[in-house]
């Protein structure tokens, strides 16, 4: 007996779709790993690592990880490790606060396939970011840390022993997230939150002197010219005797009330001749 062959429903690739309990990277147990609380990767048990490995999965591996109770809230991130509980998924303390979830919370991490950015806008959301010698170099290190970054999310970065919050306010292309490995990212960057601009300060102009301030300059400048006296005080002969002119500090000095004109006497006399006197 000859059955004929139905096709059944085609088969689709489900890709990673997987649900944990999500736990910050404190609570960790064994070694210390806090330098994953500053990156953008997360940590999942080894059975997502075979599960992955009989996917056809893009690398590098990208994740969406989705607040259940709050569908709204989401980020992307890369994997570090496979070497969390089986059930667990161990996230950077940022990510707990941008999902607005707590220890023990329940989410969903779906890999992704995302853009290679070409562009990001970085906003540091507090003024003391600025008392960093070279800010701009500590952010695109910093962004070394990461797989991709999400836009809205508020990241946090450590440097020379001190925690800084950065807002990813816009990337492109498009979307909620980009992939910034291996790519050409042009990094901008926004004045810090609560940043203000230094107020200029305007020198006010010196007042005009009053004509009325200029004469009385000009009277108390002719009163110290009046009030100048010539030198007094007594001659010394060389021979060492006395002069017998000595000028005393108060004495009048003489004065000359005028040009005085010596009078001249007209001429009288004979005159005399070169020639010869005729006589007579």
């Amino acid at each position: 007996m000859q059955m004929d062959w139905m096709p059944g429903p085609p088969q689709r690739n489900r890709g990673f779709n997987e649900y944990y309990r999500c736990y910050s990277v404190t609570m960790m147990p064994g070694n210390e790993r806090e330098a994953i609380n500053y990156g953008g990767k997360i940590l999942l048990p080894p059975s997502a690592l075979a599960k992955l490995s009989t996917l056809n999965i893009a690398y590098p591996m990208l994740f969406e990880i989705t607040n259940e109770q709050y569908k709204d809230r989401s980020s992307h991130a890369g994997v570090l490790e496979f070497i969390a509980e089986e059930g667990k998924v161990y996230l950077p303390q940022w990510m707990m606060s941008t999902l607005l979830i707590e220890e023990g919370s329940l989410v969903k991490v779906k890999n992704v396939s995302l853009p290679l950015g070409k562009f990001v806008k970085l906003q540091p959301q507090s003024v003391d970011f600025l008392d960093i010698t070279d800010p701009k170099a500590v952010l695109e290190k910093a962004i070394g840390q990461f797989s991709c970054l999400t836009q809205n999310d508020i990241i946090t970065i450590k440097y020379n022993g001190q925690l800084y919050d950065i807002l990813i306010m816009e990337s492109k292309p498009g979307g909620k997230g980009i992939s910034v490995i291996e790519t050409d990212l042009e990094v901008d960057f926004a004045a810090p939150l609560g940043y203000k601009e230094p107020e200029r300060v305007f020198k006010e102009k010196q007042p005009l002197i009053p004509a009325d301030s200029m004469s009385s300059i000009g009277s108390h400048t002719v009163v110290e010219a009046k009030g100048f006296s010539a030198f007094h005080g007594a001659g010394q002969r060389l021979n060492g005797k006395a002069n017998a002119l000595n000028i005393k500090e108060n004495d009048d000095l003489p004065t000359v009330s005028g040009p005085q004109e010596a009078k001249v006497p007209k001429f009288s006399g004979a005159g005399q001749t070169l020639r010869a006197s005729k006589k007579k």
